[in-house]
This record gives structure tokens, sequence and C-alpha cells, in this order.
């Protein structure tokens, strides 16, 4: 790549609201340390109400990680972490309410049908009366009508993904987590999928997508953080890694 055309990730960042609003997701100088080994590196990350934001990079580079932090599953080693205006350090439980999580694997019980996982969420998230007809619209959504009553101890990889999205998607959150959302799903889960991001900006959600899928990133997302060792290395526009040019500047900078 020619010094002209490379990206100078402390300059090619991508904007945030020109309105000034306060990021739903604000990571600074996260640091994640899981013995001798440094996992996540002193990320910073923000992002805003209505905008979708990719984590792109290799395996091993952080992405997992970092959204395990702002999910609330493992804490930060150090570094401020605030989801929906709540500090993960001080206010765990009301940061874990304002999101919605698909880990990057597991996140189901064997034993439970997909009914019997929606109405426990229900039941935790002490939701209103009436969210049967949307929880049944979203598995209809997904193709999972016709197994709502199956133990998903039996269910492919790619059903369980798309399982681990309708439950995440399922309460409306303030701040949606989708690790690894794509990955083993066919074309109609993608499909799914990204309506179900581009429902959640549309109301003013915060959406985080984990992926090493880089086309996939670009369509459903307006921003991309590109780590790499656990560092960030860019923070642009998703639209930068479109094509034949962005396949070459995302592969300059995992390099």
């Amino acid at each position: 790549m020619t010094e002209s055309s490379a990206i100078d990730p402390d300059v090619a960042f991508a904007s945030s609201p020109e309105d000034g609003a306060a990021p739903l997701v604000d990571v600074r100088g996260l640091h994640v340390r899981f013995g001798t080994v440094d996992a996540v590196d002193g990320v910073d990350l923000q992002a805003y109400a209505g905008q979708a934001t990719a984590l792109l990079g290799r395996n091993g580079a952080g992405k997992s990680t970092t959204m395990r932090v702002l999910a609330g599953v493992i804490p930060p080693t150090g570094g401020v972490v605030r989801v929906a205006g709540h500090d993960l350090r001080t206010d765990l439980m009301a940061a874990k309410r304002s999101n919605g999580y698909c880990p990057d694997v597991g996140g189901l019980v064997p034993r439970a049908t997909p009914w019997e996982h929606l109405q426990l969420a229900a039941r935790l998230r002490r939701m209103p009366a009436g969210w049967e007809q949307p929880a049944r619209d979203l598995l209809e959504r997904f193709e999972l009508g016709d197994v709502t009553h199956r133990i998903t101890a039996g269910f492919s990889h790619g059903m369980g993904r798309r399982m681990s999205v309708v439950l995440a998607a399922f309460h409306q959150p303030q701040v949606l987590l989708l690790d690894e959302p794509f990955d083993g799903v066919d074309p109609l889960g993608v499909e799914a999928t990204q309506e179900v991001i581009a429902d959640a900006r549309a109301r003013g959600a915060c959406v985080l997508v984990s992926t090493h899928l880089r086309d996939l990133a670009v369509q459903a997302c307006s921003t991309a953080v590109v780590l790499r060792g656990g560092s960030r290395v860019a923070n642009l526009d998703a639209e930068s890694l479109s094509g034949e040019e962005g396949a070459r500047v995302y592969r300059q900078l995992l390099d």
C-alpha cells in the first residue's frame, strides 16, 4: 500500500454524532489480563445510539474478551467501562439490565426449549404482559417457529446461533451485543440477524457486532473498530472496508 493510501488509525476515526450525544458504550483504556497474558491492552471504544459498530480482527485479537467485559461476564483488569451511562465497576447490575448479549459460544440451556428460554427471559427482565406475540414473531423471523417446543440440545450450531440472537434482542435492549452472530448461520439466518440490527438502530439502540466476517460486518454496520493483538489499530467508517480496496486496507491493518 502506498503512503498516500494508507489509513492512519489516529486520523481515520469514524465520526461521532453531530448532536454531541454521549456514547452508550464508552470504553477508555481497557485492559484485561489472564495470568501473564494481556488479552486486551488499552482499548478505547465509543459507540452511539442509532449506530452499529463492528469489532473486527483475527482470532485472538481481543474481540470476544471486550464483548464479555461489556456484557458484565468478566471484569476489566484496568480502565473505565460504561454501558448506557453505568460504570461496570460501581453499577454492574444496571449495566447488565441495559444490554442484550449473544455470546460467541454457549448461552443456551441444553434441556430447555426456545419457548422456555423466552419465558425465563421475560420473567427475569420483568417484561410487561403481551410479550408472547413478539416472541413468536421473532422465532418465526429466524425460522425457529417449528422447533419452539424442542429442547436445544439437538440444535445445529447455526440454529443455536440464531436462538442466541433471538434471546439477545428479545427485550429490545439499549445496547445490543452480538458476538459472532453470523458464524455457521445460513443466508436466511444472516438476513434475519441483519434485520434485527437494523431494527435496533431504528429505535435508537447501540449495536456492537464482533465478527471475523468483514463483508457481513460492512453490510450490517456503519462504523468499524479493528483490533490486533489486543489493541485497537483503527476506528473508521465501515464503508472504508468494502470491496477489493477495503479488503486490501483490512489486510494492511492486520499485518
